[in-house]
């Protein structure tokens, strides 16, 4: 029996992508993962996540990412829920495998779990049986390894987008380098950069506040 697990990495911060990945594997080649030591990616050191993904990838039948840029994420937030949008990837994560899952266990944002995997089913074009959960990335080692694979694709990212803009973060808002970035880019360019996910509270608030200052000084 063939099951995959799904993850992402990357929702809530207020720069750069949403990365998801998928992972499948032989139900009866399960405890591989578990002999490796895998665990939601977010209980790892970027050290262990590296050093638990080139033995995590010989190990799986068929792995894939795909990420959300900024911008799409805004564009896309103008139509339709985060959840939505995260579903929709997910489908054409699931669409993408040669060899179709019997299972399917994929983390669920949606506050009623199985409510997740109701979005997902409209996006995928074959039957299999979905099992949305909250912390399936803790309780299922396949989606502990589509969670590692995301997080460090999502990490790979955004150190490309760091050579590009300079030190970044994170991302998130509690991260006092992006906060840092975010504040003295928008001082010196009186706009969001492109990485920046504009329909973000935290990036709303530090351009109006800007803005804010800018007019205080010409008073």
């Amino acid at each position: 029996m063939l099951i995959a697990g799904v993850d992402e990495a990357g929702r809530g911060p207020c720069l750069g992508p949403m990365v998801l990945s998928i992972a499948t594997i032989e139900k009866s080649e399960e405890e591989v993962l578990r002999e490796i030591g895998v665990r939601d990616s977010k209980l790892l050191t970027v050290e262990q996540r590296l050093e638990q993904i080139v033995q995590i990838k010989p190990a799986l039948k068929e792995f894939h990412s795909t990420a959300v840029e900024a911008h799409e994420i805004d564009s896309l937030r103008d139509k339709i829920s985060l959840n939505e949008i995260e579903a929709m990837r997910v489908g054409v994560l699931l669409n993408r495998l040669k060899k179709k899952p019997d299972i399917v266990y994929v983390d669920s944002p949606d506050i009623i779990q199985e409510n997740f995997g109701k979005r997902i089913r409209k996006y995928i074009s074959f039957d299999t049986i979905l099992k949305t959960e909250h912390k399936a990335d803790i309780n299922y080692p396949i989606v502990s390894a589509a969670s590692i694979i995301a997080k460090v694709e999502r990490d790979k990212r955004i150190e490309k987008l760091s050579k590009k803009f300079g030190k970044i973060g994170s991302g998130y808002s509690h991260d006092e380098v992006t906060v840092s970035f975010l504040k003295d880019f928008i001082s010196k360019n009186k706009c969001l950069p492109e990485i920046a996910r504009k329909s973000w509270i935290t990036s709303q608030r530090m351009l109006e506040s800007e803005f804010q200052t800018s007019l205080g000084v010409f008073k």
